[in-house]
């Protein structure tokens, strides 16, 4: 429970005895269910459409806690970083109307990101939907593109049913989020009747395990390359293979990229792992994408952040894809070896047989050459500019050992972040990819930090992303969450500035943020420890007083504004054609 509901008086015995032979509402019903789905956290915001279910949680005595955030969308995002760092379902209670609009962008990010989540929205009545009742909308038409799977409860005896399925659907497979949308009449029902527990769902039967043929094929193909890549993404992680993907790369030495979401997958300290790849990877990933003739896709979409220019992705190589969802193979880049499959299962599958190494000595060889020659740089910038946010990234990784739960926002420092915080440790990694949603990374950490309380959490934002849900401040407080919470501050709205000085001849439309908070005082209104570094002799020691801190605690550090992201892969450029791969 919240820390405002153990405050709620102790209730006689007579009187709780009396309580428990009242028949139960629907909304009770729900708790029990959530209960029996080992829900350990609910992330959430009361409203009219749900008091019921808030009426019930503060009756019951389920043993999970509710965290009141302070706006909708920060709930949504703090359960995609639990989701993202724990492996299970992120849980989320919004009231209808506004409340359920409020997640919108949330559940798109998890949809795109694969990330599960089960989100229980409020809804006005059954008999008075479709009459534009107060807080009423439509949540079912709204969240069909954008979750795996939506319900409307219409009858209270199929709840049972409909939550068992939410969870099923949004954890296998391939992840995603599911709605679950609860009219209010549905909620204060006294149940009666025989319930729907049981679930079938023949049209939804995941494919986990490889064709035996297609993994011949790939064996072989294997076997004959001279200059292998494996891609590894973020499906890799959702099926726990990461043990089985070091195995496979290391008994055949394949050179491994990671796409964004992939990072983690493959420790950054792997003498096989040639960086991150894609839009601003380093150059050697992306020319060994290019310049491969195999290149096995494990876990990772094709999009277009990734692939660059399609007419110039990978032209000389056979593809063979490894993707649980079949949807995904050959949507981008046509693949001459599908594998549909869970990661796990087809890297296990691979590792059972006896494949001959493949004779690509010339081709690591010519890639650690391109590592020597082409490495990431940066120039230090004068100090009246700022300090350079490559210089904090680095020293941040050497004082951590690349071992911390990292959460980012989207911009600018996500990508020096991916860069230069090479993770040595699987599921420590959450970000906005596929939708790039600002306002994710401080959220993101906090939902984290309840999903695993033991170990450090680092949430690295920009100055305008932060602002986007700066507001959540209130729960490090509340909770006493020791997230440590960094703003490279540049004062503008990073890539936007960058884009705008590279492709629009400097014409900075809104983009120059001259009118920041003071982020130090800021923090203070909400009772967190604030800092402020603006030279770069105060980096190391700001880093260490942080990670001393044994609570929560904002640092404000001051960066260049006018540092870019390097490598880039100009729009509609292919991956060979990166812009600022050298001084």
């Amino acid at each position: 429970m919240s820390a405002e509901a153990k405050q709620k008086p102790q209730m006689e015995v007579d009187q709780s005895q009396s309580e428990a032979k009242k028949p139960k509402t629907g909304a009770d019903l729900l708790i029990e269910l959530l209960v029996e789905q080992e829900v350990d956290t609910i992330f959430g915001y009361p409203g009219g459409a749900v008091l019921p279910i808030y009426d019930a949680l503060y009756r019951s005595n389920a043993p999970f806690k509710h965290i009141l955030t302070r706006h909708e969308q920060g709930a949504v995002f703090a359960a995609e970083g639990y989701a993202r760092v724990t492996g299970k379902p992120g849980v989320v209670i919004a009231t209808s109307g506004p409340g359920a609009t409020n997640l919108i962008t949330g559940i798109t990010d998890a949809m795109m990101d694969s990330l599960p989540l089960v989100v229980f929205t409020g809804q006005v009545a059954n008999h008075v939907i479709g009459s534009d009742a107060f807080q009423e909308a439509d949540v079912l038409g709204i969240t069909t593109p954008i979750t795996k799977y939506n319900y409307q409860v219409e009858d209270i005896r199929t709840l049972p049913k409909i939550v068992k399925e939410a969870f099923h659907i949004a954890t296998t497979g391939r992840p995603g989020p599911v709605v679950v949308d609860i009219p209010k009449n549905i909620s204060e029902a006294l149940p009666t009747g025989e319930f729907e527990t049981e679930f079938h769902l023949p049209g939804y039967q995941p494919t986990t395990k490889p064709n035996p043929l297609q993994i011949v094929k790939l064996a072989e193909a294997i076997s004959k390359s001279k200059k292998p890549l494996v891609v590894a993404g973020a499906g890799v992680l959702f099926a726990n293979a990461t043990e089985e993907l070091k195995q496979f790369v290391e008994k055949y030495e394949l050179p491994i990229v990671n796409t964004l979401l992939g990072l983690g997958s493959i420790s950054g300290s792997n003498p096989l792992f040639l960086g991150m790849a894609g839009m601003h990877g380093c150059y050697t990933a992306n020319m060994a994408m290019y310049e491969c003739d195999l290149l096995i896709n494990i876990g990772a979409r094709f999009d277009d952040r990734l692939t660059g220019n399609l007419k110039h992705f990978a032209p000389n190589a056979k593809v063979a894809h490894i993707d649980i969802d079949p949807a995904e193979i050959g949507k981008n880049v046509p693949t001459e070896i599908p594998v549909v499959a869970d990661a796990k299962k087809a890297l296990e599958a691979l590792l059972k047989r006896e494949i001959k190494k493949p004779d690509h000595a010339e081709w690591k060889a010519h890639l650690r050459e391109y590592q020597e020659k082409y490495p990431l740089w940066y120039e230090k910038p004068d100090e009246s500019e700022g300090i350079s946010p490559q210089y904090i990234i680095e020293k941040l990784h050497e004082f951590t050992n690349g071992e911390a739960i990292v959460t980012t926002d989207v911009g600018q420092h996500q990508m020096w972040v991916a860069q230069y915080y090479s993770l040595n440790r699987p599921h420590n990694w959450a970000s906005s990819g596929g939708l790039g949603a600002m306002g994710f990374g401080f959220p993101a950490a906090i939902g984290a930090q309840f999903g695993r309380p033991d170990e450090l959490v680092i949430s690295i934002n920009g100055d305008a992303g932060f602002q986007m849900n700066m507001q959540e401040l209130m729960l490090l407080k509340q909770w006493n969450l020791p997230v440590k919470v960094i703003i490279l501050n540049n004062s503008a709205l990073g890539m936007v500035r960058q884009w705008q000085e590279s492709f629009y001849e400097e014409r900075y439309s809104e983009s120059l943020l001259d009118m920041n908070p003071d982020f130090v005082k800021l923090a203070e209104s909400f009772g967190v420890r604030g800092m402020r570094v603006e030279k770069e002799e105060e980096v190391e020691a700001a880093i260490q007083e942080m990670l001393d801190h044994n609570g929560p605690i904002v640092v404000d550090f001051r960066i260049a504004r006018n540092e870019k992201v390097f490598p880039m892969i100009a729009p509609g450029k292919g991956i060979h054609q990166m812009i600022g791969v050298t001084k």
